[in-house]
């Protein structure tokens, strides 16, 4: 099924706001998800043209991330889905101890990664469709309060 063209006009414009440029291709991918629900072929297709880029370097990076969905979401759930990096950068600047204090949490649904792409602001959280950066046991609980409250 190919992309209608509002489709396809939305993936341009999200990739316009980036200046089309390639290295932007994280943020231009999550913008997509977060406003479609997953990313389809069709939509991975259209970013490829749009930035110039083969289909297969998006498919390295998407199939990469964990937080990347190439299916529409399945349900809903009724607790709070947290994804925490387990990768190296993160683990060394407390990624552990975050996930074992998060897991003691009973309104979350844990699931470990292996990389959020914020090694440089590690340990690194996302929550829904928000990522964290320098997430302490204190943030993390602050940041679940702001989630209720929306």
């Amino acid at each position: 099924m190919a992309c209608k063209s509002e489709d396809k006009n939305y993936i341009r414009n999200i990739c316009a706001g980036y200046d089309n440029q390639p290295d932007a291709l994280l943020e231009i991918l999550h913008e997509a998800q977060n406003g479609i629900g997953y990313l389809a072929k069709d939509t991975l297709t259209e970013i490829a043209s749009v930035l110039n880029i083969s289909r297969a370097d998006i498919h390295g990076v998407v199939s990469f991330y964990d937080d990347f969905r190439c299916e529409p979401p399945q349900g809903a759930t009724a607790k709070i889905c947290v994804k925490i990096c387990r990768a190296e950068a993160c683990q060394a600047v407390g990624g552990e101890d975050l996930a074992k204090y998060a897991q003691k949490n009973p309104d979350v649904d844990i699931h470990n990664v292996y990389c959020l792409g914020n090694c440089a602001l590690g340990p690194a959280v996302l929550v829904g469709d928000d990522l964290h950066g320098r997430v302490t046991p204190k943030k993390f609980d602050l940041v679940l309060k702001q989630m209720n409250r929306s």
